[in-house]
């Protein structure tokens, strides 16, 4: 029961004598401007009385319910302000009903919202102001529960510098005066619990800014959304049941750095589509049913899903997110992509998602401005807009926003299981003249460039996520020569686990790119990239961004004619995968997609009718497969030790060969690359053991619709010292094509 004290003389209407300070607040949340209308509203005891307050805007009558006692009318002060004086059958008032008649005859009973207890402690509230709340997600947002014996929703949102803060939705007919919040003191947070709302119940919050102007906003913590264009948040609750606790602890067993990782990316809404329903992409379910096979049967290790979080438009992919706890209403609901992660897991492939915390769409029901202030964004926008997207960057500097999205990584990786998470756009984080023309940015505090409060932010996700789950992958899209991006933050980096090459993709595929008779001129493109393989730990990654705005294809940027093309492309694959660092290819390269992609349309799997696109999918399957069984290829990806180069600097045969090795140094694999037409019989080639080498890949095997120019399954190595190693072989390299070699009996 709570209890307000007043020094002032009761006033009267009626039979029911009204505090003058009752009065006052009551006026006050008829305008919808009360802070705190729970000490207003609700049962209160003030001078020696005890009263019942409400406030039903366009109601007729209200009558207050008490067990064992005779209804009580409620006398109305003003329209929709009601005030009922305890009787004596009244010795414990709550619970108690509330009765509201409407001059259509409508009648309701409800139980009164300002009743209740906070839902938000204050150890939340304090840990909130701190920056160091890491569950936040249980806390804000819409939570269904029971609370004081009652069923109902709990809502809680950050709004600082609003006056007043409403909960409006479909269960209140969208009028936000029925709900007003209470201000949890000076923490900015607003709260309430209203009784009887379900999962399914539409919702947003009414914020009354301090100029008195009224914005309706979603919820910045909602867990699931209107399909777009709606924007509504929508109350829901968890009643997924996993079953994947083996392969969590597996995976938080042994770091990602010394395992094998390759990597499928992927877009969901344009992998596969239903042809016969309007060509609609596919659900979460129906994802759940394809796609861990389809990725087993490839012997992918992990997929990674371009951003999932709910984004109001398709055509940026994801990466302008408006809803970051809540994956996108586009293909079912947050259970159904649990459903889709666990599916995923118990076929052995590990889930990574794309984040995107360095920037945020203006939509005006979002968070841009959220209460009338520059909350999340920076109020100065050579700080705070993003020049090349039109969006807003967020505070890194500001507690609570640091907490929004450090809680909001934990939220991915602890409610849907992810074993990973790529941060988009590292390199905008870090530099605060990014995209910027002088006197378009605001230097650091020692005049520098470098954004200070997001090196600062990244290094605490990385401390944090690495402390409570050791064993996922945090990769960094980072594309300049930032120092220690994947170092631990102890040793001065970043604390990153992983960072993706952007240097050896464009290299690499500058390279592929020329004709053949060009390549000895740009021969450096293919070899660069082991100069720095060992400054940080790379993920290889030929992703979205390289077949899409005109840049057409990767079978399309290979030179030649047909078959030149798909012999090139296989040869790309079979460095990449055999070269330091582990590897990531996007949806549809796998088939050797003809066109670029789009995300209005499904992967061109017909192409798999034709021998160079299935074959090319066949030399995937096989590469991940070879991959996989060998650990000289990935144990030692980050070390020195685990490369060594056979032929570096054949550039007039376009010949590149090197050797890679086990942790143990007990296994070795020899790569050949001939990226020439011609094929090169008996070259002559450096290896580190003497007897049978087997060939245990070549990309231009007839099953990859190859010209099947190889080795017969194998050479031998005598002891004519070659390449300054001790015993040589005479290869048969075949032409635009890669062969793996490993010891007989390894």
């Amino acid at each position: 029961m709570k209890s307000t004290t007043s020094a002032s003389k009761a006033s009267t209407n009626g039979q029911t004598k009204v505090p003058s300070t009752f009065s006052a607040d009551l006026a006050l949340v008829a305008r919808g401007e009360h802070h705190d209308p729970h000490s207003v509203l609700g049962h209160h005891v003030a001078d020696g009385r005890s009263y019942v307050s409400a406030y039903r805007p366009g109601a007729s009558k209200m009558r207050v319910l008490v067990p064992g006692a005779k209804p009580a009318e409620m006398k109305q002060l003003e329209d929709g302000v009601f005030i009922a004086q305890a009787t004596p059958a009244w010795d414990n008032p709550e619970p108690y009903l509330l009765q509201t008649e409407y001059p259509d005859g409508t009648v309701l009973t409800i139980d009164d919202p300002y009743r209740f207890l906070p839902t938000v402690g204050e150890l939340d509230v304090f840990l909130h102001g701190e920056g160091r709340h890491h569950d936040l997600w249980n806390v804000m947002g819409a939570h269904p529960r029971v609370h004081q014996g009652i069923a109902g929703t709990s809502f809680a949102v950050w709004a600082p510098n609003a006056r007043s803060v409403r909960a409006v939705g479909s269960f209140n007919l969208w009028d936000g005066r029925i709900h007003p919040m209470r201000s949890l003191g000076s923490s900015g947070i607003w709260e309430i619990f209203i009784p009887g709302i379900r999962p399914g119940d539409l919702y947003k919050f009414e914020i009354l800014n301090a100029a008195g102007h009224l914005t309706t906003k979603a919820d910045p913590f909602a867990f699931a959304a209107e399909l777009p264009p709606g924007t509504s948040s929508i109350v829901t609750e968890c009643s997924f049941k996993w079953s994947d606790a083996e392969w969590i602890a597996r995976r938080d067993a042994d770091s990602a750095l010394a395992q094998p990782v390759s990597i499928y990316e992927m877009h969901l809404g344009s992998w596969k589509r239903k042809p016969e329903d309007g060509a609609r992409p596919l659900t979460y379910k129906e994802l759940a049913a394809e796609l861990p096979g389809y990725v087993k049967d490839l012997g992918f290790t992990h997929v990674e899903f371009m951003p999932v979080a709910e984004h109001p438009f398709s055509g940026s992919w994801g990466y302008q997110v408006s809803g970051y706890y809540a994956p996108t209403s586009r293909f079912g609901s947050p259970d159904d992509f649990r459903a889709l992660v666990n599916a995923l897991h118990e076929q052995g492939v590990g889930v990574i998602l794309d984040w995107v915390p360095g920037h945020f769409p203006r939509d005006e029901w979002a968070l841009a401005r959220f209460d009338g202030t520059a909350l999340y964004e920076h109020e100065d926008p050579r700080k705070g807009a993003h020049q090349d997207w039109g969006t807003l960057i967020f505070n890194y500097g500001r507690g609570e926003v640091r907490n929004f999205l450090l809680a909001n990584a934990l939220y991915w990786l602890e409610e849907f299981h992810a074993d990973g998470i790529r941060v988009d756009g590292v390199a905008s984080m870090l530099y605060l003249d990014y995209s910027r023309e002088p006197g378009e940015w605001v230097p650091n505090e020692f005049g520098g460039r470098e954004n200070l409060e997001a090196v600062s932010f990244l290094k605490e996700l990385n401390e944090l996520v690495y402390a409570k789950h050791p064993g996922v992958i945090m990769a960094a899209e980072e594309s300049t020569a930032w120092p220690g991006v994947s170092r631990p933050t102890y040793a001065g980096g970043l604390g990153f686990g992983f960072k993706w090459n952007m240097g050896w993709m464009h290299d690499t595929l500058a390279y592929f790119s020329e004709d053949p008779i060009h390549r000895r001129y740009h021969h450096n493109d293919l070899t660069f990239s082991l100069l720095y393989a060992f400054t940080e730990n790379f993920i290889l990654p030929l992703s979205h961004d390289e077949v899409v705005h005109g840049k057409g294809s990767l079978l399309n940027k290979m030179p030649g004619d047909r078959w030149q093309k798909a012999a090139n492309l296989r040869a790309l694959f079979a460095w990449m995968w055999a070269h330091p660092g582990k590897q990531l290819l996007f949806q549809g390269c796998e088939i050797a997609q003809s066109d670029e992609w789009s995300h209005d349309r499904s992967v061109d799997w017909h192409l798999l009718q034709f021998p160079e696109h299935s074959g090319v999918q066949k030399l995937v399957r096989e590469l991940n497969r070879a991959y996989v069984d060998e650990p000289a290829l990935w144990e030692k990806d980050f070390e020195e030790g685990g490369f060594q180069w056979i032929q570096g600097a054949d550039a007039d045969s376009n010949v590149a060969a090197f050797l890679r090795y086990s942790a143990d140094g007990s296994r070795v694999l020899a790569c050949v690359a001939n990226l020439s037409p011609l094929p090169r019989p008996g070259y002559r080639l450096g290896l580190p053991k003497g007897g049978a080498w087997r060939e245990v890949l070549n990309s231009d095997a007839e099953g990859f619709f190859g010209s099947n120019t190889g080795n017969g399954g194998g050479v031998w190595a005598g002891d004519e010292g070659w390449h300054w190693l001790p015993h040589s072989a005479e290869v048969t390299i075949p032409p635009l094509g890669v062969v793996w070699l490993v010891p007989e009996g390894q």
